[in-house]
């Protein structure tokens, strides 16, 4: 056994004081800011270069299609050098557009970076949420979950601010190229630290498997795992449920209450300070709780968040249900997250992330699309109860499977 001597995973001091998740973690917080001048950068860019940005629903499809295939990278080969490599193809791809613009507009590069910088960007993210548990181990897991999370989530929040002025100070390339600098300098990051540190070291070396069992090993064990399978299940409604709940809540404060974007862009900016209450408090839940009892009650509560909002009739009320329904989601998606970093063998944990991904999110696009439909021919007040009471019901129906338990990293439960 390893970590026997890690500390107490409730313990912040001794996590800020790790060097090497010290660097990782700055690195990603800059890496999201960067990430959020693109945000604003790109679309107006495109726009004012083309006077359309149909050509960005292009990325949707091909960052899809990246996440099956990141997860074989990201077992095949070493993840610290992977993360350099995908930052440094960013950098070198974002990095194209200001150059190009300063001869001239070239629409055509929008068409071949873009998409590329966004496959690029998912066997990132893939490699980012395996390289966790290596950085930090299995204790500490859910600790480092919560404050990447809340910090990403509070750049994110500033990053789109910066974002405005920096674009109305050096326009729109200044800003993608404020963006490419971001990842040389995540690059430069990952060079100084060690993220196998805590992997345990596989007793005999792990075979090849044929293209096809090594596509679909993923998939294979969120299925034979009594956790991860009803887990992913109920997961995957969840999102159903979900996935199209901000664009009901600005149709409900534009349509129902009359309010104007500021105030949209207020709430929605104000409510993120639940994402970050949630992500620094998950580890002390479940510490506190357990795995079943924290992610069922973050649930439960959620889906009492989202009735709320088909209750309430003001700004205010709005903005709280929606900040409680952000910390709920933090809370369960931070926790379920870690599970599956603590009871992935090492050299699944790509394909087991990459699958989780395509699993999970499969039915999102149907639930937004059924939610903003229902919300614009019954109203949004019965979407919000309906929508809220069916997250009850997902909790409920935890109960009744072993996701209720408390402890099902320990392999002894699973």
């Amino acid at each position: 056994m390893r970590e026997i001597t890690e500390p107490n995973p409730i313990t912040p001091r001794r996590l800020w004081r790790d060097r090497d998740f010290t660097i990782f973690w700055a690195a990603q917080t800059l890496s999201v800011v960067g990430d959020s001048f693109a945000l604003i950068a790109v679309p107006l860019l495109i726009l004012q270069a083309t006077g359309s940005v149909a050509q960005m629903g292009l990325l949707t499809g091909i960052s899809g299609a990246a996440s099956v295939l990141a997860g074989i990278l990201v077992d095949r080969f070493d993840r610290r050098r992977l993360l350099i490599a995908c930052d440094l193809i960013r950098f070198a791809l974002y990095v194209l557009i200001p150059l190009a613009w300063l001869i001239s507009p070239q629409i055509w590069l929008l068409y071949a970076v873009l998409p590329l910088a966004a496959m690029v960007g998912m066997v990132f993210s893939v490699t980012y949420v395996t390289a966790v548990r290596g950085l930090v181990g299995d204790q500490r897991v859910t600790e480092a979950n919560g404050r990447l999370y809340a910090t990403a989530a509070a750049a994110s929040v500033v990053g789109p601010m910066l974002a405005g002025v920096v674009v109305a100070a050096v326009g729109h390339p200044g800003a993608i190229a404020i963006n490419a600098v971001s990842f040389a300098l995540s690059a430069a990051g990952f060079r100084f630290i060690d993220i196998t540190r805590h992997s345990p070291a596989p007793s005999t070396p792990i075979p090849r498997e044929n293209p096809r069992r090594e596509f679909l090993a993923g998939a294979v064990f969120l299925w034979r795992h009594p956790v991860l399978r009803p887990l992913t299940v109920l997961l995957s409604f969840f999102i159903f449920l979900t996935l199209g709940l901000t664009d009901v809540i600005i149709y409900r404060l534009k349509h129902d209450l009359s309010q104007t974007d500021a105030v949209v862009g207020g709430v929605l900016g104000a409510a993120a300070v639940g994402t970050m209450l949630g992500a620094l408090a998950v580890a002390r839940i479940r510490t506190a709780l357990g795995f079943g009892p924290t992610w069922i009650s973050a649930i439960a509560a959620a889906g009492l968040a989202i009735a709320s909002l088909g209750i309430t009739g003001t700004v205010w009320g709005v903005t709280a249900a929606m900040a409680a329904y952000l910390a709920c989601v933090s809370v369960a998606g931070i926790s379920s997250m870690s599970l599956r970093q603590q009871v992935t063998p090492d050299h699944l944990l790509g394909r087991v992330t990459s699958a989780f991904w395509t699993i999970h999110f499969s039915l999102g696009p149907i639930g937004a699309a059924a939610l903003t439909w229902s919300a614009q021919a019954f109203t949004t007040t019965p979407v919000f109860i309906v929508a809220g009471l069916a997250c009850l019901l997902i909790a409920l129906t935890a109960l009744l499977t072993p996701v209720r338990r408390r402890t099902p990293e320990k392999p002894d439960t699973t």
